[in-house]
């Protein structure tokens, strides 16, 4: 499946949210979706599989169940199937080396050991070299629209907008891949794209509490000097006003690349996961970044990206990069 996009299915509603989020994404890319079921042999029957299947039988059946559905809602899209033995981290992150991006259920039902954030998906997330997109369960069409008038659904206006993009951007170690990922979702919705970077300023401690001494003959109270560099003594606006102009240079190139996609800089001073969580409320996709030096195996997502996944309801994207 070269180039295709790739899901996981487990039977789970996650999976089947992730299933259908994933096909819609293969009609805007025009590629085919590549559907993949992992299942292993157990020396007993796993508890999820009923008395009358063999652990194969089962799978077969999930599998078949999701493609069959996946092609009743979206017909004259290239489907593919392929059921893999094998322990489900390694068999989704092997079906996902040679795809443009590989999609996940972030949630699962406990029963069928689906892919749960934290559980299946984090390790996915965490080992990927390919862009990986988690997809909460009872995620819907609609959610990837903005409200419709009068009651109606949006899959039943085509000319429903979609709703931004959001891009989580460190200007301080911006990548390209991160960055392009970004815009061109948003180019393919025919949508707003919104980069949000928040940063912190440089503490401003007062002085030390007045202490007495010790011991000894009573003197004045003395104030303790601060230990450590002076603090910066530039106001607030100064560092507001170059972190604006920073973002704003990362973003010209890309600006030029892309200039029919609506562009929305949003800079503020507070934690970058409480930015973006609250940024991601009314978005239909937020994107943010990996990355993969550093860390053994790469094996690691990062204190925002975990916290990101845990807490957005939209989609949410991550790009591995260097």
């Amino acid at each position: 499946m070269p180039h295709d996009i790739v899901v996981g299915v487990d039977g789970s509603p996650a999976g089947l949210a992730a299933a259908h989020w994933a096909a819609q994404e293969a009609q805007r890319r025009g590629t085919g979706l590549g559907v993949v079921h992992a299942w292993y042999r157990h020396a007993r029957p796993a508890p999820y599989v009923p008395m009358d299947f063999s652990e194969h039988d089962w799978a077969e059946r999930v599998l078949g169940e999701a493609v069959r559905g996946l092609r009743a809602a979206h017909p004259g899209l290239r489907i593919t199937e392929r059921l893999v033995c094998d322990a489900t981290v390694a068999a989704l992150l092997a079906a996902a080396a040679d795809a443009d991006l590989l999609v996940l259920g972030s949630l699962g039902l406990g029963p069928v050991g689906g892919f749960v954030t934290g559980s299946v998906s984090q390790r996915v997330v965490s080992r990927s070299t390919r862009p990986v997109v988690l997809v909460r369960a009872g995620h819907g069409a609609a959610g990837e629209h903005l409200p419709a008038a009068d009651g109606v659904a949006p899959e039943e206006i085509p000319q429903t907008p979609y709703r931004d993009v959001v891009l989580g951007l460190d200007v301080g170690r911006p990548c390209d891949e991160l960055i392009e990922f970004a815009f061109d979702a948003a180019r393919r919705r025919g949508t707003g794209l919104r980069v949000v970077h928040a940063f912190r300023t440089p503490a401003r401690p007062a002085s030390g509490p007045s202490v007495p001494p010790a011991s000894g003959p009573s003197v004045p109270l003395v104030s303790a000097a601060p230990e450590g560099p002076a603090p910066d003594p530039r106001p607030y606006a100064q560092d507001l006003a170059d972190e604006q102009h920073t973002v704003t240079a990362v973003l010209r190139p890309w600006r030029e690349k892309y200039p029919t996609v609506p562009l929305t800089e949003v800079v503020t001073e507070g934690r970058a996961a409480v930015t973006l969580v609250h940024a991601a409320k009314d978005a239909g996709l937020l994107v943010v970044g990996r990355r993969t030096t550093g860390h053994r195996a790469g094996a690691h997502t990062g204190p925002v990206t975990h916290a990101v996944l845990h807490h957005v309801e939209c989609p949410v994207a991550v790009i591995p990069h260097d």
